[in-house]
């Protein structure tokens, strides 16, 4: 199974916000997201590299981690361009 490396949190929240997530608020470094069916916000610290304990736990969290669903879909969907460095976490899915 390919290794999620760390990230820049503008990627990670580019990944949230392409799976139907929108910002809710701020508080100090701490930026929070929400969707509807979700029942927890989504948190991301404005850290320069998001560590992969967080990452994992957030794609928990916003139930990404499914079969027959993975965030290369979200991308696909919005037509975004896949930053090189965030395929880690596309490939652990």
């Amino acid at each position: 199974m390919p290794r999620i490396t760390p990230i820049h949190w503008k990627q990670l929240e580019s990944v949230f916000m392409a799976a139907g997530f929108k910002f809710a608020r701020q508080e100090g470094s701490h930026r929070s997201y929400i969707k509807p069916g979700i029942p927890r916000p989504i948190v991301i610290p404005t850290y320069i590299e998001i560590p992969v304990s967080i990452i994992r736990n957030n794609l928990k969290t916003a139930q990404l981690v499914s079969r027959g669903k993975s965030i290369s879909d979200y991308w696909n969907k919005s037509k975004l361009i896949i930053p090189e460095n965030i395929t880690g976490v596309l490939r652990y899915l």
